[in-house]
């Protein structure tokens, strides 16, 4: 099994050396840096499986930082759990609006840390592993480029097959317009939103089974997440 990368930023030289120590213990390959310019250039030259980052940090901030790697195509949907002693809801909020995928308040402990970090892989390290996605009665082999519903083949556009893909890896999250452009058309691309729109139509027709409820939900003014049913 491919140990999962994790990047840690954090700029509190005890603090780091404690993450660290104790997710190396638990299989983790970690890349550290205190710096937020360091970090950009380190996700891009080789995207880790998960980010811990902190929100105060030298160079370009953490809240930037994070922004900026939802933005770049290469680490568009990695996980992002976000470290910080701001703990007022609103800095809660912009830190979860702006792309991270959990907030853990300073101080805390590090073995929940951990745990929360390991539910985060748990979700993810099918599709990193290569192995099949499985999400309700939906199944998607990567390898094989092969969909199916409840043992049937689906028949799915190359769009229609990444945008299904990214959601199973993603399970219950729900997505914006803006963040799905990203993650499966790429950040360079002209598209506009309402092409979004389009292609999440055809995904539902291409995975319609007689009987079965629709497993994308809509979720008004936010977005669309794929659900089990």
């Amino acid at each position: 099994m491919t140990v999962p990368r994790l990047l840690l930023v954090e700029d509190d030289p005890a603090l780091a050396e404690l993450i660290e120590f104790r997710f190396k213990a638990e299989g983790y390959a970690v890349t550290a840096t205190p710096d937020g310019d360091e970090a950009l250039l380190l996700a891009q030259e080789e995207a880790p499986d998960l980010v811990l980052l902190d929100w105060m940090i030298e160079g370009t901030s953490g809240i930037e930082v994070c922004r900026r790697l939802r933005r770049m195509q290469e680490t568009a949907h990695v996980p992002i759990v976000m470290l910080t002693a701001r703990g007022a809801e609103d800095d809660k909020i912009r830190g979860l609006d702006t792309g991270a995928d959990d907030y853990v308040t300073k101080p805390f402990s590090p073995r929940e840390l951990v745990s929360r970090v390991n539910a985060i892989m748990r979700r993810i390290r099918p599709a990193l592993a290569g192995e099949v996605l499985s999400v309700g009665d939906l199944a998607l082999d990567a390898k094989a480029h092969k969909a199916t519903r409840r043992g049937q083949i689906l028949s799915l556009g190359p769009t229609e097959f990444r945008l299904l893909k990214f959601f199973m890896e993603h399970p219950g999250r729900v997505f914006s317009r803006g963040q799905l452009l990203d993650a499966v058309w790429g950040t360079e691309s002209d598209i506009e939103l309402r092409t979004v729109d389009v292609h999440i139509r055809r995904l539902r027709k291409g995975i319609e089974v007689p009987g079965a409820p629709d497993p994308v939900r809509t979720v008004r003014s936010a977005g669309y997440s794929l659900e089990a049913v």
